[in-house]
């Protein structure tokens, strides 16, 4: 597991990145409104994924000073912004470069997830 940092507009948003021996995709997680990147959920679902071959990047859709808004966390255009930046970087990342991508998005993630694979 590597600690990145993504960058969106003028923020920089923690993440972890795995990249399993061999693997075969990656999957970008969208976390829920309440929820981050070291929820014990999204930890659990991110590990059974790199059992399985699949890369996972977990990471924070908003700042915690964002978080405390809870304005932001039902801003789909702001959350959609974030995911989508740090979707870019991970098809260019060292390690997942290349990887088909797969979005994994929970509430206002998964929302998030549908614009992003809409976008891309």
């Amino acid at each position: 597991m590597s600690q990145v940092e993504i960058h969106s507009g003028r923020v920089a948003l923690p993440g972890e990145l795995t990249v399993p021996p061999d693997a075969v995709g990656i999957s970008v997680f969208a976390h829920g409104s309440g929820s981050s990147r070291l929820s014990p959920r999204n930890v659990a679902v991110a590990r059974a994924m790199n059992e399985r071959g699949i890369a996972t990047l977990l990471f924070d859709l908003l700042t915690p000073a964002e978080a405390n808004d809870r304005g932001n966390v039902f801003d789909i255009d702001l959350l959609s912004d974030r995911l989508e930046a740090a979707t870019r970087w991970a098809m260019a990342a060292e390690g997942s470069a290349g990887l088909p991508v797969g979005l994994f998005g929970a509430s206002t993630g998964a929302a998030a997830a549908l614009v992003v694979a809409a976008r891309l």
